[in-house]
């Protein structure tokens, strides 16, 4: 068996972050994923490019060390120190003209749910109405 076997790829299931700062990269077509720290630069391109069906020219690869924590077992025991779990975060810069929908929903689904809304104030402004008539 090779040891860079395609079949571990199904199993991770990857969403951008939807942050301040990864909606500010966005402008210049780079997305943030947060990833398990054994992947690898060519697998997450290989991920991201299978999952939303885009072209990836150029992937960044960063850990971020996890915050020191106090602790304390106890009202009188001594308080120790530990560490969260460190993160990897990868910045995948894509090919001019494709994005990622993070933050919009379709056009589609607003057109409709607009309609929707117009729809539903009418109903109720009719309900209204007729109750105060058969007052």
């Amino acid at each position: 068996m090779a040891k860079n076997d395609n079949t571990n790829i199904q199993l991770h299931l990857i969403e951008p972050r939807a942050t301040e700062k990864s909606y500010l990269e966005q402008t210049n077509r780079i997305y943030v994923f947060p990833v398990k720290k054994s992947m690898g630069k060519q697998e997450i391109a290989r991920m991201v490019e299978k999952e939303f069906n885009v072209t990836v020219t150029d992937v960044r690869t960063l850990i971020r060390n996890g915050k020191k924590t106090k602790f304390s077992k106890g009202k009188h025991a001594y308080p120790g120190t530990t560490h969260r779990q460190d993160k990897k975060f990868a910045y995948v810069r894509l090919k001019e003209g494709d994005s990622i929908r993070v933050f919009d929903e379709p056009e589609e689904e607003k057109k409709t749910s607009a309609k929707e809304a117009k729809e539903a104030t009418k109903a109720k402004k009719a309900d209204k109405n007729a109750g105060k008539e058969k007052k």
